[in-house]
């Protein structure tokens, strides 16, 4: 309950401090100026001195898995917030961090429950899982819109399932996400992509996923109706790699499909839904994502 209420307070102070900023800004520079959703995909950095802060909600729940079929439903809920703030010149450095918070529910509790945080013995667990160093960067001078994050996690849980229920993989997570992007010409349609390798270490009798590798690559591609608005499909594919640790392997695909939203010249706001179509070793479940983005 304590980062959620660090979240509600973040969420606050991101609300007060983009209607601040939009005081200040007049009706003819938000005509003129490319909004936050059109400058600043996942591939651009912000500046020496601002400040992105993204707090951002995921729900995934399932009926049925790769292993036996139809099951009870199982809900799976993870907050993140990420902060980070610009160092150094020309926009190639960002500094921050990354919190992970999870509640999961199963044994046919409903989706909803993950919000109720009662710890039930047997079908529910918990809690604040993992905390990230993390640097954006980008490589290439002349290739702004080519970037990389490198982020360490750091697990805060001692044992991935108890009773029954997993929280969390107990292992370190060196994750590195390849940004890139092309705007057409027009600013009307927008290709976003994303590969998202993620190396899992650490003791191979305290996570199914130690000693591996998951690569993720993912395209999004964004229509702009208006300068505010947007709306976007994705496809996304992960593959897990055994690098000579616990005998497992998964693999899964997802599409979907999303809108997002420039609620005022700082603050944007976004929705995102997807559905796993396919895998090996998975749940074949779906996903409901919010999340609300500062940039100041």
């Amino acid at each position: 309950m304590i980062i959620f209420r660090i979240q509600i307070l973040v969420a606050t102070l991101l609300l007060i401090s983009s209607a601040t900023f939009a005081q200040d800004t007049n009706d003819s520079n938000d005509n003129q100026a490319r909004s936050n959703i059109q400058q600043y995909t996942p591939s651009k950095l912000i500046g020496k001195g601002q400040w992105d802060l993204k707090w951002f909600n995921n729900l995934y729940t399932e009926t049925e898995d790769t292993f036996s079929g139809d099951i009870p439903r199982n809900s799976f809920f993870t907050s993140t917030l990420e902060v980070y703030t610009g160092v150094g010149e020309n926009k190639r450095w960002n500094v921050g961090a990354i919190l992970e918070f999870r509640s999961n529910v199963i044994g046919g509790r409903g989706a909803l429950e993950v919000f109720q945080f009662d710890g039930e013995e047997g079908s529910a667990r918990s809690g604040l899982t993992s905390i990230a160093p993390s640097v954006k960067f980008v490589p290439i001078r002349s290739l702004s819109n080519f970037s990389i994050q490198s982020s360490f996690f750091i697990p805060l849980v001692d044992n991935e399932t108890e009773n029954g229920v997993f929280l969390d993989q107990n292992g370190f997570i060196w994750q590195n996400r390849f940004f890139y992007d092309y705007v057409f010409p027009g600013d009307k349609w927008q290709l976003f992509s994303e590969i998202n390798s993620e190396l899992n270490f650490g003791d191979e009798n305290d996570s199914f996923a130690n000693n591996s590798l998951r690569l993720t690559p993912g395209v999004f591609l964004s229509y702009f109706p208006s300068s505010k608005f947007t709306v976007l499909a994705l496809a996304q594919h992960s593959q897990l790699l055994n690098l000579g640790g616990t005998d497992f392997s998964q693999d899964f695909t997802a599409l979907g499909g999303g809108v997002k939203y420039q609620l005022t010249d700082a603050l944007n706001i976004e929705g995102l839904y997807t559905n796993f179509v396919r895998g090996n070793d998975t749940g074949l479940g779906e996903t409901f994502n919010i999340g609300l983005r500062a940039i100041f």
